[in-house]
């Protein structure tokens, strides 16, 4: 079974959250959600990008309802604002943890840790602990964890998560979208341990056209339009996440990718590939604490197996 926008059901009534919003596929997510009727609060960093952006959802035909929340994932001290003025919504039914960044030049982050690793996971990894109780609320949220093809093949090195040995653009890359991965499973898998009405589901958007090539130098700027005519647009990349936001038929721990070939296009989406390293509940448990001992935020799930 495949999913496209004409699947999407009518969202009104709904209150959705998605972060990295202002651009590319984020953009696509809010505007799709929009579309059907939700109230849409972008969450961004740059608030004129986000204003901007909301300026283009509000100049379709549709009647928008849309918001603004300040949020730098590379930031704690930000994530726990943005946390507490998001829970003054009546509701939150769907958070969409979208934003990231790609192959920038080496930073650092939360916890020391390299930037990628720290704005990709441990961010959204603070942002949803610190909502859980309100995601809990009105019968359960959808917490939807954007991950990559970019998984296949790689690896969590605890050693060198803030690459004091060594930086591979690439390579930390795809250990920040395996990190998405491994959490949005084993959120899941804690969440039917505690019987939580929450809902954890990982989706990918193939390879699309996105601001995030912007760190390829020229390399992106020669590809990047390509990649949007031969492979996915921002649009179609942005059909998985809104698969597992809004799918009736859609359960925690599902993952979802474009329906193409190798996964890496189509416009249309469905279950997509996990790798074992990502379905590895003793690597996502390590990864857990790990990433309570960076971020000193704990979401309060104890492990799956008791």
């Amino acid at each position: 079974m495949t999913f496209a926008y004409s699947d999407i059901p009518d969202q009104s009534g709904k209150t959705a959250i998605v972060t990295g919003s202002n651009t590319g596929i984020g953009l696509e997510i809010a505007r799709g959600l929009s579309r059907k009727g939700a109230r849409v609060i972008l969450a961004c960093r740059d608030g004129d990008k986000a204003k901007a952006a909301m300026d283009d959802i509000a100049s379709g035909p549709e009647q928008a309802d849309l918001d603004y929340l300040h949020l730098d994932l590379g930031n704690l001290a930000s994530i726990r604002d943005a946390a507490e003025e998001a829970k003054s919504e009546k509701k939150i039914d769907i958070l969409v943890n979208n934003a990231g960044i790609m192959v920038p030049p080496l930073s650092h982050s939360i916890g020391g840790a390299e930037s990628q690793f720290a704005v990709n996971h441990l961010g959204h990894f603070a942002f949803t602990g610190l909502l859980l109780d309100k995601l809990a609320q009105d019968g359960g949220a959808r917490v939807v964890s954007q991950s990559s093809i970019a998984h296949k093949g790689a690896k969590i090195d605890f050693d060198n998560l803030d690459a004091r040995h060594g930086y591979s653009r690439t390579k930390f890359y795809g250990q920040s979208k395996l990190a998405n991965l491994l959490f949005a499973l084993e959120l899941d898998r804690r969440l039917r341990a505690a019987n939580s009405p929450v809902v954890s589901i990982a989706c990918h958007p193939g390879v699309a056209q996105t601001e995030l090539t912007r760190h390829l130098g020229l390399l992106g700027s020669v590809f990047g339009p390509v990649i949007g005519l031969a492979l996915n647009s921002a649009e179609d990349g942005a059909i998985p996440a809104l698969q597992a936001a809004t799918d009736p038929q859609a359960e925690g721990g599902d993952y979802f990718g474009s329906w193409g070939f190798r996964e890496m296009s189509g416009k249309a989406s469905g279950k997509a590939y996990a790798t074992r390293t990502a379905r590895d509940p003793l690597l996502a448990a390590r990864l857990w604490e790990k990433s309570i001992d960076l971020t000193g935020v704990d979401p309060g799930l104890p492990p799956a197996d008791g």
